[in-house]
């Protein structure tokens, strides 16, 4: 079986720790619309783009979407997000090693995260940007995940066919933008749980994460749409 030709990774609560940042950013923009955030309208905005997390804001919220009070409302969110991201941000556990790995391994590696270039660049600061030859964000595709544009964004500029790399993921949202565009996807669940799915491979981190690992990730994808009934 031809080995995976790069890895697309996820940021926020893949290789970072950073949901924790924006938990408290968005539960700051609630109050500053004069209501409180669920935890099920939290887990909703989980992986979500820019545009659909205020849309999702606002909806789950009953709070009227004026483009003023929308847009007022993003910059609110970006500056408190921008000022908890300055500085070193945790990393999941493994996620250093896990990169590591991959780029002993020789494979291209790219970013492809929903959050916004302004704050993505902030992240570079403690992912480091040697990790990646190339970055992708929400903001730079038509739309962000769970539409497959960053994926198809990012295997475009790494020369790649989608269906030749394995993107590691941890939300649901993410896991169904990489799934549309055809990558092989490896979920590492963070703050919630992502169904089960012959086609995908879980694991409970990345630590030990292994080359092995993601030949794993392509062959079981393969097997599945080959309708191998030992597929799982």
């Amino acid at each position: 079986m031809t080995p995976p030709a790069g890895v697309l990774w996820d940021m926020d609560g893949t290789l970072l720790d950073s949901e924790k940042l924006w938990d408290i950013g968005v539960r700051e923009l609630a109050r500053e619309l004069g209501r409180e955030m669920t935890q099920e309208i939290r887990h909703a905005l989980i992986g979500a783009s820019g545009a659909n997390a205020l849309r999702i804001i606002f909806t789950e919220l009953g709070v009227p979407p004026e483009p003023a009070a929308v847009a007022e409302a993003g910059r609110f969110l970006e500056q408190r997000v921008t000022e908890l991201m300055t500085g070193p941000i945790p990393w999941r556990p493994g996620a250093v090693e896990a990169l590591e790995m991959v780029r002993a391994a020789g494979l291209p590696c790219a970013l492809v995260t929903n959050t916004k270039r302004s704050l993505t660049e902030l992240a570079l600061e403690t992912l480091g940007r040697d990790r990646f030859d190339i970055s992708v964000c929400g903001d730079e595709v038509p739309h962000g995940k769970p539409d497959p544009a960053v994926y198809l964004r990012a295997a475009e500029l790494l020369g790649l066919d989608p269906g030749d790399c394995v993107a590691v993921e941890d939300s649901v949202t993410g896991v169904a933008a990489a799934a549309a565009a055809g990558c092989g996807v490896l979920v590492v669940p963070c703050e919630i749980p992502v169904p089960v799915h012959p086609s995908r491979v879980h694991r409970e981190s990345l630590i030990g994460l292994a080359r092995t690992d993601l030949d794993e990730v392509l062959r079981t994808v393969r097997a599945v749409a080959a309708g191998d009934p030992g597929a799982s």
